[in-house]
């Protein structure tokens, strides 16, 4: 179900009601929030919500068994869980790019490069949640949570809903005390954080299904699929709106995410603040996808050696960890070319430091920050690097005129960049005022615009672009 859809509404009715229905029975609340995450799972396909079953089960089992023993027993331990977790993505999401990779270069080398392909179809999601299986059971292995004894919370906290098939990519040490509050029976339920809900969750309806939606229907999708058919002005926008439009996707399923989340009585991570602005690589990481750079930092740079060890092994760190970091995001060359760009910008920019400093350097370091970004985020939306180098040839074809560059598509454009821009702490600001309406009145606020994000919004809707993921 997507959050967009009148389905997910309806389910949602259902969901709210039967949540703070139950919260005075915490055991059922939680048994019910659960249920509640594996119905919303199953309706995608409902074979793949046992393997999320599985999925959850087996690092519960895995934690209190960490947690129990000692010594080389408890690092053996651990490292069977995470294996386990980076297996069951491995098989789901990298084999059959592994078997193609091998077949090809099999018969550039005149071999019959005949190993058959599995065919199995990628379950929504399952980097989010395995993801948080294995921050679990390496916390618990740190020490830094104590494990769950109940299997309701381990499970409720790797399927939870809103958060379940995008992210934003939870920890236990920070959701687990949230979930574990539930069963204090004298514990009243918290203040339902209806205006700041309702500002995310408007908020980020109207950057997919405005923003984003009008940008990939204009102009995105059509130059990525043949960047031979047009010129520079084509795609040049198309380069510049595809970097709009994923923000304005990705942020805008986060916000509804926390929205959601709000609204059941959960409080997530930000997972965004405004990127655009940064001014060196490493600034923009701290800004973007910022659940999934610090899971980078904390489980694969860090157990690398982090920054110790001196400047070469410091930058084989950071250009390992964005390697890994790029195939994470999908079984293809262009995502790993995609994450080794960003990890040689980011050990080239540790490696250089500033080159003009003060108010100069800080315009230079944004504008070349924003272009790497938007380069590679031209090889992170082609299909393959063949239509990738197409792309980059058609951006210096001046000679052929616009065919789908329009003056709205520019406008539109600008517009989600001054809305990028904007001053920091709006939804804040605005969520307070939206905390001190009358509900009767905050709901009448909200249909009205509802209501005109429907009217806005194009007749055709695209994806969520992290659901491929």
């Amino acid at each position: 179900m997507l959050f967009h859809t009148s389905a997910f509404a309806a389910f949602f009715i259902v969901a709210f009601a039967a949540a703070w229905g139950t919260r005075s029975h915490p055991a059922l609340h939680l048994w019910t929030l659960t249920g509640l995450s594996f119905w919303f799972y199953a309706a995608w396909d409902w074979r793949f919500a046992l393997l999320l079953g599985a999925s959850a089960v087996g690092n519960h089992w895995a934690g209190l068994a960490v947690s129990r023993a000692h010594g080389a027993a408890r690092l053996r331990l651990v490292t069977l869980a995470v294996g386990a977790n980076l297996g069951l993505l491995g098989v789901f999401k990298y084999y059959d790019f592994f078997i193609g990779s091998a077949n090809a270069l099999a018969q550039s080398l005149g071999l019959d490069g005949g190993l058959p392909y599995a065919g199995l179809i990628l379950p929504v999601g399952i980097s989010f949640y395995t993801f948080q299986g294995i921050s679990y059971v390496v916390d618990v292995h740190r020490r830094d949570v104590a494990p769950s004894t109940r299997l309701v919370e381990t499970v409720l906290y790797i399927t939870l809903f809103p958060q379940l098939v995008a992210g934003p990519i939870l920890r236990a040490a920070d959701i687990l005390p949230q979930i574990r509050a539930r069963w204090i029976p004298t514990a009243g339920p918290e203040r339902l954080a209806l205006g700041f809900a309702a500002v995310m969750i408007l908020s980020g309806l109207f950057k997919k299904l405005v923003l984003a939606n009008h940008i990939a229907t204009g102009i995105v999708d059509e130059a990525f699929f043949a960047p031979a058919d047009y010129g520079a002005a084509d795609l040049w926008l198309a380069a510049y709106g595809y970097t709009i439009q994923i923000w304005c996707d990705f942020s805008g399923y986060s916000d509804m995410a926390i929205g959601l989340g709000a609204l059941l009585g959960f409080r997530f991570m930000a997972n965004f603040d405004q990127p655009f602005r940064a001014t060196s690589m490493r600034e923009f990481w701290r800004r973007w996808h910022i659940s999934l750079s610090t899971w980078l930092r904390d489980y694969l740079y860090k157990p690398l050696g982090g920054n110790r060890g001196g400047a070469w092994l410091t930058g084989r760190n950071l250009f390992l960890t964005m390697l890994l970091g790029g195939f994470w995001h999908g079984a293809a060359w262009t995502f790993v070319l995609w994450g080794a760009i960003h990890g040689a910008a980011l050990v080239i920019e540790r490696a250089v430091g500033p080159v003009v400093r003060g108010r100069a350097g800080a315009v230079l370091g944004w504008l070349v920050t924003f272009h790497i970004v938007v380069f590679t985020f031209v090889l992170f939306r082609s299909e393959d690097l063949t239509l990738f180098a197409e792309f980059l040839r058609g951006l210096v074809r001046f000679e052929q005129s616009a065919a789908l560059a329009t003056p709205f598509l520019g406008i539109l454009i600008l517009g989600a960049l001054a809305l990028h821009f904007a001053p920091p702490g709006g939804p804040t600001r605005a969520a307070a005022v939206a905390d001190r309406l009358p509900w009767p009145l905050l709901g009448l606020v909200a249909g009205g615009m509802l209501a005109l994000i429907g009217f806005l919004a194009p007749d055709a809707i695209t994806p969520f672009i992290y659901f491929q993921f």
